[in-house]
């Protein structure tokens, strides 16, 4: 009994010492002059080992400390909701409880450069840092003591339309002779609108070829763009500057292009029908697309209706295409999101107990790579989304498009944020309405007449985000069901250089309006040589 006793003395000494060396680590953060009245949002610690961080800056001040995209756990982040705090009060971040790799108190111990935000929109998971939120300056602590935090700052936004002081004089003239171009679409849907019993507009910018005007008894071929993940009404002006200035030279072909704004509160709705982001399909088919037609001289057939997109903007084009086969005339969708949930960046989502996070050998799935380096892994990209808010995250974005509403009313989760596991009963949801590949197979019979040679899909072979994977199953489905579609995969590119051609970083644009432009103007002179194309 005595040696027991010993023993169990010597193991509560040692839980005792282990309690004390992790103790929470605690930050006091109050409202400075940022604000004048009291203010709600999702609070946010950023740390970062001071000489990461030092080093990162190269010689100049720390002025942020922001998540990862490409190194998530170079940063911890703590997180907590804070609602009504008042201009000199402060609240208490148990850096502990809500944090991202890891506790705080386990954190290795040092000198870290320390921010606090308070995103008052709850856009951070989508857009990161940007107007209206409160910040801190960067501060120098030792993490194990936490410390005191001030939010000095209220962030503004930035003109859309105006270049970096680092542009060329050209592109910064580019840019003001596009903003004169483009104009503006704030269109409220009244189908949207129904669905979420307010008003909800539709965002675009229209951009109109060189003549338009000179010309008023021509019709023009429309493109329908639609950006990626992350990307916004203001983020689209840089590629309508492109687009403006490539038909001006020739480079492109006369038509108007549709810049489609498909951000939202919840991430990217993607143009889907869906029960939770409302009908933004239908939306878009008709009531935008009929509205524009009244007010610009465009075709108005579907051999004059043509989509482009990115990434999400991908994805949401093939969708649309797809569901819509009638009425557009082809998508050109680049890299899209997954378009065959049997490879979901690289996970089977149909397989017997499938998990995100894990292979069945335990080994972690990744999410991101460089050629081939790993970057990522999905495990890490999700559960930072969750610290990060509920809204606006990559994944949880998905689950907003593609799951059915749970009873909360919130969509329901593909999978635990927690273990990775797989929810098969979602997974079926997600099959029966999203999984483009099996729609397509399902339903060719009815497809055929109206989608046959409208799929062009092109992506990198070492995409960033494993992309390439489903593309190369959705050709084998349309392959073995006789259609003609064209599939393109561009050797050694990646996510982020695909429309590369020669020195021109947005070079297959120009390619792909040609190839719409044919379509739509079969007897048409082309140029000998696209510019841009190697």
């Amino acid at each position: 009994m005595q040696i027991l006793r010993a023993l169990l003395a010597s193991l509560s000494l040692s839980l005792a010492i282990g309690a004390q060396a992790a103790a929470p680590v605690v930050f006091h953060v109050t409202l400075g002059s940022a604000a004048s009245k009291p203010v709600s949002g999702r609070l946010l610690i950023f740390a970062k080992p001071l000489a990461v961080a030092k080093a990162e800056a190269k010689g100049q001040p720390i002025t942020a400390i922001d998540a990862g995209e490409f190194n998530p756990r170079e940063t911890a982040i703590a997180a907590l909701e804070v609602r009504d705090l008042a201009p000199g009060k402060s609240v208490a971040i148990d850096a502990d409880l809500n944090a991202f790799p890891q506790a705080f108190s386990s954190l290795p111990d040092g000198v870290y450069a320390v921010q606090a935000v308070l995103d008052q929109n709850h856009s951070y998971n989508y857009l990161g840092r940007g107007a209206g939120d409160l910040v801190s300056p960067v501060t120098e602590l030792r993490l194990s003591a936490g410390g005191s935090l001030t939010l000095t700052t209220a962030l503004t936004g930035e003109d859309a339309w105006t270049a970096s002081d680092a542009a060329s004089p050209a592109f910064k003239a580019q840019l003001a002779q596009a903003k004169d171009d483009a104009r503006r679409i704030d269109f409220v849907s009244p189908a949207l609108s129904k669905f979420w019993g307010r008003p909800i507009a539709m965002r675009a910018w229209v951009l109109t070829p060189p003549g338009y005007a000179s010309h008023p008894e021509a019709h023009y071929p429309t493109v329908f763009y639609t950006h990626g993940f992350g990307g916004n009404l203001e983020k689209l002006t840089y590629i309508v500057a492109y687009v403006d200035q490539a038909m001006a030279s020739g480079e492109a072909p006369p038509m108007i292009w549709v810049f489609l704004d498909e951000s939202s509160p919840t991430g990217t709705h993607e143009f889907a029908d869906s029960v939770n982001n409302g009908p933004w399909g239908q939306a878009l088919t008709t009531e935008l697309i009929p509205a524009l037609e009244k007010t610009y001289r465009m075709d108005a057939r579907p051999s004059g209706r043509f989509l482009n997109g990115h990434s999400s903007g991908g994805w949401a084009t093939l969708w649309l295409q797809t569901r819509y086969p009638a009425f557009f005339g082809g998508t050109w969708s680049t890299s899209p999101d997954p378009s065959d949930f049997h490879d979901f960046t690289g996970v089977d989502l149909y397989a017997p107990d499938a998990n995100v996070y894990r292979r069945a050998d335990g080994s972690l799935y990744p999410i991101m790579r460089d050629h081939g380096k790993v970057l990522a892994n999905l495990q890490d990209f999700a559960q930072l989304e969750a610290v990060l808010g509920d809204y606006g995250g990559q994944m949880s974005s998905f689950d907003w498009v593609f799951s059915p509403r749970g009873a909360d009313g919130r969509p329901e989760p593909m999978f635990s944020r927690a273990t990775g596991a797989v929810d098969p009963e979602v997974v079926a949801y997600w099959r029966d309405h999203y999984d483009i590949a099996y729609r397509i197979k399902r339903d060719w019979p009815s497809l055929k007449p109206n989608l046959d040679g409208k799929i062009h899909v092109i992506v990198g072979t070492a995409d960033t985000f494993y992309l390439d994977g489903a593309a190369h199953r959705l050709q084998a489905v349309l392959d073995g069901l006789g259609a003609k579609s064209q599939f393109t995969f561009l050797p050694d590119r990646t996510h982020m250089d695909v429309y590369v051609i020669g020195d021109d970083r947005r070079g297959l644009l120009k390619k792909i309006a040609w190839e719409m432009y044919a379509i739509a103007r079969p007897h048409a002179p082309r140029p000998v040589v696209v510019p841009g194309q190697t």
